[in-house]
């Protein structure tokens, strides 16, 4: 084998190993799509939490992940860093996967935690008052709730002669297809409802209809405006704190704020629709 034979195979080897790597480090992101912020019922991914990731020959995976604060809920950000180990210990090729959590109050705690495979009261010992099943079911009923309100405040938008009071009648097969109604039927999976086109869209998370459809609706809502003021708040933060990861954000439409337009150009503010043309005084 010549000298050029040997660097040319030496540098097509090189590529693919390349080509592999990048192969494997956009998988390992799409893994971690699955894996949502509980109490902003977002991807990881699109909250641009995930920092870094890196992948080796030997199928190593490292990532780092960052938060909007130092002071983000331990317990969250304990919850979010373990599901991602999770989801890449999952993939068929990893070897050794290692997630850390950078710059939090808590980082050598839950990365400590999370290399022993501790679990969670492990990890937090007797600061552990809350189990983590429990928080999830606790968010995954908050994400229903608001996904539900989405479906109906958009049908009464799109039909505003339609009384409050019938909203309680709609069923599954009402609703017009599309992203609303696609996240509706995944939360009422996650918490056990049915999913049939005939089952009532108005339920609390054990499936009972309400006695005061208005006032289950305002509840409702309430609960989706703290989930999306939660979610435009904590993106926000995460811009300030690490400059640049906006590049590392996908736009969330749902209670939009007219500071996100510097970030998603299509967006108009709700204002520049509702205010009229100021009038000219007449001199």
């Amino acid at each position: 084998m010549t000298l050029t034979t040997t660097v040319v195979a030496g540098l097509t080897e090189r590529l693919a190993a390349e080509a592999r790597r990048a192969s494997y480090a956009d998988a390992v992101r799409e893994a971690l799509g699955a894996v949502m912020d509980p109490e902003l019922d977002e991807p990881i991914t699109d909250l641009g939490f995930v920092r870094s990731v890196a992948v080796d020959e030997a199928g190593g995976v490292e990532v780092h992940l960052r938060l909007p604060t130092s002071f983000c809920s331990p317990n969250f950000a304990y919850l979010m860093a373990s599901d991602s180990k999770d989801v890449l210990a999952a993939l068929p090729w990893t070897r050794t996967v290692v997630v850390q959590l950078d710059d939090h109050h808590d980082s050598d705690k839950i990365n400590a935690g999370l290399a022993a495979d501790a679990g969670y009261r492990g990890t937090f010992g007797h600061e552990a008052e809350e189990d983590l099943e429990e928080l999830r079911e606790t968010f995954r009923r908050k994400a229903h709730t608001a996904a539900m309100e989405r479906c109906l405040t958009a049908l009464v938008r799109a039909e505003p002669d339609r009384p409050l009071d019938t909203l309680g009648q709609v069923v599954l097969d009402d609703l017009p297809r599309g992203p609303h109604t696609e996240a509706l039927l995944r939360r009422r999976e996650a918490v056990g409802l049915p999913l049939s086109g005939t089952s009532p869209v108005l339920v609390d998370h054990a499936g009972t209809r309400p006695y005061d459809v208005p006032m289950a609706l305002r509840r409702a809502r309430s609960t989706r405006i703290s989930i999306d003021g939660n979610a435009h708040f904590c993106r926000g933060l995460l811009r300030t704190r690490y400059p640049g990861s906006e590049d590392d954000q996908v736009h969330r439409t749902d209670g939009a704020e007219p500071a996100d337009v510097s970030y998603d150009p299509t967006f108009i503010p709700l204002t520049s629709l509702l205010t009229p043309p100021a009038k000219e005084n007449p001199r």
